[in-house]
């Protein structure tokens, strides 16, 4: 079912629930009845960042959380858009997912290499996922994500040198529930979700939930005469809790997600470069004669391209877990997770993105398979609290290992005529871990934390490229030789925590914690790597520092959690740019000392009953220190003192949700919020022309709800103010093109409508 809607119909409408949601909070200011009469207290928030579960308020750790129903009711369906909401988190899209990332505070890893680990880490039901690109899957049936900000290495497997994204999704209910969801939003946009929930027997639980949603694209194809840029996703999770006994409880969960996605390669928006430092522009009017033949304007809000090939990718995204808990000698816990998952992706590129072939630009089409699976065990124990000491540890065993193939076309018309290269390439990683964390309780309201983790790995890699030989004194372009080589390493290495934490009363405390990042050793794996490209990156590592205090006040209609912090990064493991015979390829390498610093609020308010109203902001001088230029590098590599990429300088996110009787039987409830962050440079290589400038996005939205029958009807508006950005820009894929930019789907203002139903 897709919505089809004149311009000026949804202008109207969108104008229409806006002018009804000023005048019903107007109308309703002074209207509470009884059963509202007396403001509601914010209450806590569960989270199980310390593998406890636990009020966030009482964890010495910055962390923003989402609740899953809120994300749902504003149509945030993965980390992508979650990103808008949690000023610490930024999001680097691509035309595959394989090349996609999340950042925390500035800090993350861009590679498409096998043979390096996010800084990143992302955790699903306890479930490491050691590649970025196969964690970016839609959030299905979420209870909540926890963005735990700074190094988290000594409790969360892996190396989360920067920060943890822990999802969460809903266990089965102990009394039969489910629900139904269909939204449609203009563009051909639809979601449909369900699921079912309760008990199979006394000691047996279950939940199954499924989804399918789709987007025809906000970019149109020219050539093709068809929208891109979207997407058709479709999926199924389902858990079982079992309780044998009383002590002991078996969680095994087993989810599939197939995502088909049309994201195009970029669209230009200049075509011509501004080089870095100098500000010396270079002009490329062949290619502007070009593009024009092909009847694309290049600029800065271009939604245009000519592509004789759709590029495209598939993603198929499945795992496996059992959990086991066992309860103990008074309070004691011993938890297994015991996980394997697979990821497997192809893509389709026009990496030319042209549909006209030229000596000057040839014709280039890239088919690339990769193949991912990990197996997991994680042991550990988690003591009783209130004592002297309590205390988690435990033990951690990764093995994962990526094959790829990819394969480079090349047709040069009037040149070398048509060569390719195909490359054999992948990795190996065999991580394992000693780890844990212990609160020393000094006094009631006084303690000392310590932690610490050890970590090995054994990593190696492979790549064999075969490439066709052009005729003499000519090269391909995007094609390096034939090439073969392997290579492996074996280190170890730790990260640690030490902070104190001091109770000021039940609802506010203060802490103070030093923690010891680590990263393992990185190999740069790509289609083009050559023999300078062989040796092992080395570790990354981080000192970072934070204070802040968490506080609940005026009878706990008030938090508010401030923090400051700062984080040394040495050995940074990030991605730069290189010419292969006049085509642009990124390079993964050791970009030397980085730094990330700043201030990071929330407040949380309830003044009025049925009103509650969210501030969170960051600021984060997020800043290249020291970047070692190779020998011989041009004056472009001096980028000290430059902006670290996706690293906004100010990021806010403001929220007001108003929920209020509109009759005996049904709620009004009325949201607006308005995310705000100033520029952002997109590449480390600080060009210019890659910087997005600051914007501002305002959504709103206007729901009746019938509590009473389970039921929830929402109008949603989002971009309002029809804001035009780039979440992404980037050089063209060949030397001398231009710039090219990547639409995000709240481009321009759209309006549709959501229904759920709880039973």
């Amino acid at each position: 079912m897709v919505l089809k809607r004149s311009r000026g119909r949804w202008r109207l409408m969108a104008g229409g629930a806006l002018s009804w949601i000023a005048a019903s909070a107007a109308a309703s200011a002074g209207a509470q009845t009884a059963d509202t009469a007396a403001p509601a207290q914010i209450g806590d928030v569960v989270v199980t960042a310390r593998h406890r579960l636990e009020s966030s308020q009482s964890v010495p750790i910055s962390i923003s959380v989402v609740d899953g129903a809120a994300a749902a009711a504003k149509n945030l369906n993965d980390i992508q858009d979650i990103s808008a909401e949690v000023p610490a988190v930024d999001f680097r899209t691509s035309a595959s997912n394989k090349d996609q990332t999340v950042f925390v505070r500035g800090i993350g890893t861009i590679s498409t290499s096998p043979g390096v680990e996010p800084s990143v880490s992302t955790v699903i039901d306890g479930v490491v996922i050691a590649r970025a690109g196969a964690a970016t899957l839609d959030l299905l049936n979420l209870d909540h994500i926890e963005v735990l900000e700074g190094p988290q290495g000594t409790l969360f497997g892996k190396n989360a040198s920067a920060g943890v994204i822990n999802i969460v999704t809903k266990t089965p209910t102990a009394q039969p529930s489910g629900y139904v969801d269909a939204s449609v939003f203009e563009g051909g946009e639809v979601h449909l979700s369900g699921a079912l929930s309760g008990p199979i027997t006394d000691r047996l639980k279950g939940l199954i939930s499924v989804f399918g949603d789709r987007y025809d694209g906000n970019v149109e194809n020219l050539y093709l005469n068809q929208k891109v840029n979207g997407y058709q996703n479709e999926g199924v999770r389902t858990k079982l809790v079992y309780t044998p006994v009383d002590s002991l409880t078996l969680t095994a969960g087993a989810d599939f997600t197939k995502s088909y996605e049309t994201i195009p390669t970029g669209v230009f928006t200049t075509t011509n470069r501004v080089a870095y430092p100098t500000g010396v522009a270079t002009n490329y009017p062949a290619f502007a004669a070009l593009l024009a033949s092909e009847g694309v304007t290049a600029s800065s809000n271009n939604t245009d391209i000519s592509s004789d090939d759709k590029s495209r990718a598939i993603d198929f995204n499945e795992g496996v877990s059992l959990q086991a808990d066992w309860v103990f000698g008074g309070g004691y816990t011993l938890t297994s997770i015991t996980a394997y998952r697979n990821w497997r992706n192809i893509q389709y590129q026009d990496y030319d993105q042209t549909s006209q072939a030229s000596t000057a630009y040839p014709e280039i089409g890239d088919i690339g398979h990769l193949h991912f699976d990990q197996t997991s065990e994680e042991l550990r124990i988690a003591s009783p609290k209130g004592r002297f000491i309590d205390y988690v540890a435990g033990i951690y065993y990764l093995d994962a290992s990526d094959n790829e193939t990819y394969e480079r076309d090349v047709y040069q018309p009037g040149g070398s005529g048509t060569n390719n290269g195909l490359g054999h390439y992948g990795s190996t990683d065999i991580n394992y871990a000693v780890f844990g964390e212990a609160n020393v309780n000094l006094l009631p309201n006084f303690r000392l934390i310590l932690g610490g983790r050890g970590v090995g790995d054994d990593l190696s890699f492979y790549n064999h490229r075969l490439s066709t030989t052009p005729p003499p004194g000519t090269s391909v372009t995007g094609v390096a030789g034939s090439f073969s080589a392997d290579g492996s390493e074996t280190k170890d290495g730790y990260s640690g925590r030490f902070g104190l934490q001091y109770d000021l009363s039940n609802h506010v405390m203060l802490y103070a914690t030093y923690s010891r990042g680590y990263k393992g050793p990185a190999y740069n794996v790509y289609f083009n790597q050559g023999a300078t490209a062989t040796a092992p990156l080395a570790p990354e590592t981080s000192n970072a520092y934070e204070a802040g205090f968490k506080g609940q006040f005026f009878e706990r209609k008030l938090q508010a959690d401030v923090s400051v912090f700062r984080t040394d990064f040495s050995n940074y493991q990030a991605n730069s740019s290189i010419l292969i015979n006049g085509s642009v390829v990124t390079n993964l390498v050791n970009a030397g000392e980085v730094r990330t610093q700043g201030v990071e609020a929330s407040v949380v308010a309830r003044p009025i009953p049925g009103l509650t109203l969210d501030l969170n902001g960051l600021y984060d001088d997020a800043t290249v220190v020291n970047f070692p230029c190779p020998s011989g590098s041009p004056i472009t590599c001096n980028i000290n003192g430059g902006r670290l990429p996706f690293a906004p300088r100010w990021k806010t996110h403001v929220e007001g949700d108003y929920r209020v009787p509109a009759t005996s039987f049904a709620d009004l409830d009325l949201e607006t919020e308005y995310n705000w962050q100033s520029s952002t440079q997109y590449q480390l290589a600080e060009t210019p022309q890659t910087v997005q400038p600051a914007y501002g996005i305002w959504n709103a939205s206007l729901g009746l709800l019938f509590d009473r029958y389970g039921l929830s009807t929402r109008i949603l508006v989002k971009n309002i103010a029809n804001q035009h950005y780039s979440s992404y820009l980037a050089n063209g894929t060949e030397g001398a093109t231009g710039v090219v930019r990547w639409v995000p789907r709240d481009n321009s203002r759209y309006v549709g409508v959501d229904v759920r139903k709880t039973f």
